[in-house]
């Protein structure tokens, strides 16, 4: 064989790394699941969709083609949701594994080359990814027997999802190759992830400008390209979000505005190119030094200790919770990073209040995006608790920790209320982030918005006009009551699926899986009740936090709901965020009995092989 092609087929085909990767990976029972329970999630949501739409409209050609239109844009949105949340998980093991450094020192003593140990990590992982959506190709295709779904509609979703895979799991072997990885950095790669697509997702609806004459039309802004939903909103509503013709610009801002999907893709494919280039190159630069330490580490100040003994330090009543609040000691990143989260937060909130009191922003635009910061606040809330506590066990256990604090006379209650209340302390900074944001927007309502208007009118369908403020203050102070509560219960769910996996990869996934599909069902069984069981409706809306805050954001739906009893009303919203508070904190109490109950047994049940 030529050696040219065979130094070709080492890179990909029969890569040693990607081989190994997939084939350690495809025989386990995990992977089966993943890939049952994704293709089940499709067809169970095209199944209701096809079934409510034939309950309620004539079966005709026509019918059927706006159905299959109306499922493949539903579907096709949730693919690429699921490919955000998947992929961050599946290439976790590259942040969080390949990080050590003893395990870079295995690889560099074998013939492999730089080129083919980042593309192995890189594609070995990417592998399951991309066979969930070439399994996912059938169901579309069988949309386009019903028409109205055109077969460029269908490739070019496909190429979204794709090429969103290929970016994050590139910007993940990154960071493991850089040395910049480790467990921590797995909450960093979860939290820019979702950041960036809501700041981008959120610029886009302030730059968005209306077609002139174009019946409520708005053409794609520079933001576009720079997000997958927004892309594939292109596709999916060309006639709503329209690209620009571009004749009167440069090539540059042609490709850029004109064509958004295509230019989404090659960016990813580009950047792709770029961080497997530097990864490259980091792999031999950083053995050839001799760094065990991640770059940020190295860059930060060391104290230096010129004694072997420091003075005692007080933990309390129980060490384990003192031991998980002080996990950043000597960490300085990781510190300022929580206190960060909360400053940034606070000043974001502050900006939106300022710009709409300077007039660049009304009531409607001004409610929009505060509803996309309190979003993306509480979803990297909840992925933060969720890893750290869906890796707090399972950590101990594949580095020996677990099995000396089994020596000590620590019982498994207090060492789980250790570990819980631990976890709820160290993440508390970052839950007062979306408490005191919405409070402060709830203050700025209280000051008159210093002089600009902070109440719009409103019409009920009885004909009534009232009055309306930006946010509702029940609905921001029950928030506030339920949130922490429910965070506790996350951390639960973390904890139990930390003890019962193996590693923290399986833990950290089936904990955000458990947690996120509850949420969902939850948040839109709730939402679906406000306007068919009249005051039930905000009793039971701070069951999710994002109910909840659907409820304060949208004044519609609760104004036609007691626009005659707001007294009724707040009593309601306040009612039953003490019950649902109540609630989270008693489904916590009853996890941690039972994990108490059954820890022994589950710990050494997997310590045995």
């Amino acid at each position: 064989m030529p050696a040219l092609l065979n130094w070709l087929l080492r890179l990909l085909p029969s890569n040693p790394i990607c081989l190994r990767i997939v084939k350690g990976g495809s025989t386990r029972t995990r992977q089966q699941w993943i890939r049952a329970g994704f293709l089940g999630t499709l067809i169970l949501v095209m199944l209701l969709m096809l079934l409510a739409n034939f309950s309620t409209a004539a079966t005709s050609l026509r019918s059927l083609a706006t159905t299959g239109s109306m499922i493949f844009a539903f579907v096709s949105l949730l693919q690429v949701l699921l490919v955000c949340l998947l992929t961050p998980i599946f290439m976790a093991g590259a942040i969080a594994h390949e990080a050590n450094p003893r395990t870079w020192e295995i690889l560099l003593s074998t013939p492999l080359n730089s080129l083919q140990i980042v593309l192995g990590n890189l594609f070995g992982r990417l592998f399951f990814i991309l066979t969930l959506l070439i399994a996912s190709l059938p169901l579309f295709m069988v949309l386009r027997f019903f028409g109205g779904v055109p077969g460029d509609s269908i490739v070019g979703s496909f190429l979204i999802s794709a090429s969103t895979a290929v970016a994050v799991a590139s910007i993940a072997v990154t960071l493991s190759v850089t040395r910049s990885g480790g467990r921590r950095a797995v909450f960093v790669f979860y939290a820019g992830v979702v950041i960036f697509l809501f700041a981008t997702y959120a610029l886009d609806q302030l730059l968005r400008s209306s077609i002139p004459g174009g019946d409520g039309a708005q053409w794609t802004t520079i933001m576009t390209p720079l997000n997958p939903f927004l892309a594939l909103e292109v596709l999916l509503a060309s006639n709503s979000y329209v690209p620009r013709s571009g004749e009167e610009f440069g090539w540059l801002t042609r490709l850029w505005l004109a064509r958004p999907v295509a230019t989404f893709c090659w960016l990813c494919m580009l950047a792709s190119a770029g961080l497997i280039l530097l990864s490259t190159l980091c792999v031999r630069i950083f053995a050839r030094n001799g760094q065990r330490d991640s770059i940020l580490r190295s860059i930060l100040p060391r104290r230096s200790s010129t004694s072997s003994e420091r003075p005692p330090r007080p933990v309390g009543n129980n060490a384990i919770a003192w031991r998980e609040l002080h996990r950043d000691a000597g960490n300085l990143a990781g510190l300022i990073g929580r206190w960060a989260f909360l400053a940034v937060s606070l000043l974001g909130m502050t900006t939106l209040l300022w710009v709409h009191h300077d007039g660049g922003m009304d009531i409607s635009s001004l409610r929009t995006a505060i509803g996309f910061l309190a979003f993306a606040q509480i979803c990297i809330v909840m992925l933060t608790a969720v890893n750290l506590s869906a890796t707090t066990v399972s950590r101990e256990r594949e580095d020996g920790t677990l099995d000396l604090i089994l020596t000590t006379p620590i019982q498994p209650a207090p060492y789980l209320a250790g570990k819980r209340r631990g976890l709820v302390r160290y993440l508390l900074p970052m839950m007062l982030a979306p408490i005191l944001s919405l409070l402060l927007a709830v203050a700025y309502v209280g000051a008159d918005g210093f002089g600009t208007a902070v109440t719009s009118s409103f019409t009920t369908s009885a004909g009534e006009e009232t009055m309306i403020p930006l946010l509702p203050w029940s609905g921001v102070v029950a928030f506030s009551i339920m949130f922490v509560p429910f965070i506790g219960f996350c951390v639960m769910v973390g904890l139990l699926w930390s003890i019962r996996s193996r590693g923290t990869i399986g833990s950290v996934f089936a904990a955000v899986i458990i947690v996120g599909v509850i949420t969902a069902v939850l948040s839109g069984c709730v939402s679906g009740l406000f306007m068919r069981f009249g005051i039930i409706g905000p009793m039971i809306a701070s069951i999710s936090p994002f109910s909840i805050l659907h409820y304060a954001l949208e004044p519609t739906v609760w104004m036609e709901l007691t626009s005659k009893d707001q007294f009724g009303e707040t009593a309601a919203v306040l009612l039953g965020a003490l019950v649902c508070a109540a609630g989270w904190t008693t489904i916590a109490i009853l996890m941690h009995r039972n994990m108490s109950r059954t820890f022994m047994m589950t710990v050494r049940q997997l310590s045995g092989r």
